[in-house]
């Protein structure tokens, strides 16, 4: 039994859509599009009443965690050969479309979701855990086209995990037919993680390197079996909150109508996930400093938002005026050892060294910035200098970072200290939801991402997600923190808020993800 763990931020909501199922047709270039209507709910009567609860944590959990040669894409105007699935549109924040399990096919919705690689869906043996029952369940008996595995299966996320064991049947998605598809049927979905979800089920895209038992995904029978032409699939996520339609997933080529001009690509770095290579990380055009010697990068359709290592969130946080916690061990560091630290750096210090050197951190700095900075510390006279020493270490590495950008700015000793002890009332909440106020949005500044050489903007439009209208409107960072130590890290997350801006083709056949300003 092969397991797999994935820790991914949490996700926040945005409009409030309810979008069903209204029809299916065949159209004339050999695609199955499905259309979607949209029923835009009153915002006073909306999920988002509920926003902080336990049910809506986690349902913000189960999102994110359920987080050359271009021969390949051929002609830019040709999706004859594509197989096109259309997808709903669930508050911003959940894009998901229906595939079909056995003969005669049984229906599910699933997030289609490019951070993982197994198909999973409820199983009709699920009876005990509570999320079985308000979801669609595969029933085997009814399926003339199932075949036994019995391998038992388990998949690990930061909130939960699903267990169950491995079926064969056909999987139909769009007008395609997979056979014999090795799939986990479900039969616990402990919590509430799984019961709040829009979704049945989760259908991933990533490569067979991080497939839980190395089951072989979906993805790589289509081609195997001569289903898809061109080794390439393309996502466009629309954040339009007017339109009806939620969006489109496109295996075999893409749709030109859905983004303009040329794509830039990256090639994959590392297979598993679709991980790159990504630049510097710019706010209102000034550069963080943060990325400059290369960060790691994930293209990910099952984030619903930008996560990135808690410094440069902190530092996006102040930019935008998101409210966050107070750290008070960021305010100690800062307090005791701010102006040491400025003092090294104007002496040209190593920066990854600073930290080690003043004693706050027992590595030299080849470990990254520590994970878990926590906005309550033990007041008890009780804790030991090594405890205070080593729950110093990340808030110094994080100081580090934003004295760094702040000198690249020419800012005054004074203006630098302020700054960073601004920076310790705006961390990023636990909990991955920091509010900003909705009247503001014209004046927040654009944040960039530099991808193969090319920036990408975001406007604060684009990631702010903002419920509601008039006075009862309420305004969430797209934002979210994630750390992680080299080699993995630092590491970001793109998901839907960068994927919606950014029309995204993942190019299976040349390793290479590719971004184009969505049409």
């Amino acid at each position: 039994m092969g397991e797999h763990s994935r820790t991914v931020a949490v996700c926040s909501l945005s409009v409030l859509l309810l979008l069903f199922l209204s029809a299916s047709s065949e159209s004339n270039d050999g695609t199955l599009r499905v259309s979607l209507k949209k029923l835009k709910l009153d915002p006073n009567h909306r999920l988002a009443t509920r926003f902080g609860s336990k049910q809506e944590k986690a349902f913000r959990s189960s999102l994110n965690e359920f987080r050359s040669n271009n021969n390949y894409l051929g002609d830019a105007g040709d999706a004859g050969d594509a197989d096109i699935v259309a997808l709903k549109n669930y508050l911003d924040a959940q894009y998901y479309g229906e595939i079909a399990i056995g003969t005669p096919p049984q229906k599910f919705t699933v997030i289609f979701d490019t951070g993982s690689s197994n198909l999973w869906v409820p199983s009709g043996k699920c009876y005990f855990s509570l999320s079985c029952f308000f979801h669609a369940k595969y029933k085997s008996s009814r399926s003339s086209t199932y075949k036994k595995s019995g391998k038992r299966a388990a998949i690990h996320y930061g909130s939960g995990s699903v267990s169950g064991f491995f079926s064969y049947d056909a999987i139909t998605v769009g007008d395609l037919i997979v056979k014999d598809q090795e799939f986990i049927e479900v039969t616990s979905e402990p919590g509430l993680t799984f019961l709040v979800a829009k979704f049945d089920g989760l259908l991933g895209l990533g490569f067979q390197e991080i497939s839980v038992g190395n089951a072989t995904p979906v993805w790589y029978n289509m081609l195997k079996q001569g289903l898809i032409k061109k080794p390439v699939f393309s996502f466009w996520l629309n954040r339009d909150p007017k339109s009806e339609e939620g969006g489109e997933l496109v295996f075999g080529g893409v749709d030109p109508k859905h983004f303009k001009g040329e794509h830039t690509y990256v090639p994959v770095t590392q297979r598993g996930y679709w991980q790159f290579d990504m630049g510097e990380v710019l706010i209102a055009g000034k550069s963080t400093g943060y990325c400059g010697s290369g960060c790691s990068a994930i293209a990910d359709s099952g984030t619903s938002l930008l996560a990135g290592p808690t410094a440069l969130i902190a530092m996006i946080n102040k930019a935008i005026g998101a409210s966050g916690v107070v750290s008070q061990q960021c305010k100690t560091v800062v307090d005791q050892y701010g102006q040491t630290i400025l003092d090294l750096l104007l002496a040209k210090a190593q920066p990854k060294k600073i930290c080690s050197q003043i004693g706050l951190c027992t590595f030299d700095g080849t470990h990254g910035v520590s994970m878990g900075i926590e906005s309550v510390v033990d007041n008890e006279n009780t804790k030991s200098s090594s405890a205070l020493r080593d729950a110093g270490c990340a808030p110094c590495e994080m100081a580090v970072v934003w004295i760094q950008s702040q000198l690249a700015q020419n800012m005054t000793q004074k203006r630098i200290v302020n700054y960073i002890n601004d920076i310790c009332e705006r961390m990023p909440s636990p909990n991955g939801e920091s509010a900003v106020d909705c009247s503001q949005l014209p004046k927040m500044p654009t944040v960039s991402f530099t991808i193969g050489g090319k920036v990408f903007d975001l406007a604060p439009e684009e990631y702010v997600l903002k419920i509601g209208e008039g006075s009862v409107a309420q305004c969430i960072s797209g934002f979210t923190a994630l750390d992680l130590p080299p080699p993995r890290g630092p590491l970001w997350i793109l998901g839907d808020v960068f994927m919606g801006r950014y029309h995204t083709v993942f190019d299976f056949g040349n390793e290479q993800v590719g971004f184009a300003e969505a049409a």
